[in-house]
């Protein structure tokens, strides 16, 4: 079977209408929703670990209350650790779990088709 019938069987097979799975595209697109989760994820990716400040700094134009909510909300789905440090001053970083970096080739793919049809 070669790659784009095996493609064509997969997506077939996910987005038909079965009602006892959930879509794999649809939790995908969900994770990935809005303004600034992927810049987000790829600024964790480039580093191994990432304070609060540091993140604001590398991801302009988002508000504190917005990046607090999109770092709960991606700790919650399991893509990034929040590592807390009891120390004075209190000291908080973040990081990518597997399943986060697992999110970069896709990432990676999403980058590349917008290159092609931006062309």
């Amino acid at each position: 079977m070669d790659k784009n019938n095996a493609m064509e069987e997969y997506l077939q097979r996910i987005l038909s209408d079965n009602e006892t799975e959930e879509c794999p595209i649809q939790l995908t697109l969900e994770l990935l929703r809005g303004k600034w989760r992927a810049h987000i994820v790829y600024e964790l990716f480039s580093r191994p670990s990432c304070r609060f400040n540091e993140l604001m700094r590398a991801v302009p134009g988002i508000t504190r209350s917005t990046l607090t909510t999109t770092l709960k909300d991606l700790e919650r789905a399991g893509i990034i650790l929040r590592e807390q440090f009891n120390e004075m001053p209190l000291r908080v970083e973040y990081s990518l779990t597997e399943k986060g970096r697992a999110l970069i080739p896709v990432l990676y793919e999403l980058s590349k088709w917008g290159e092609t049809y931006l062309m």
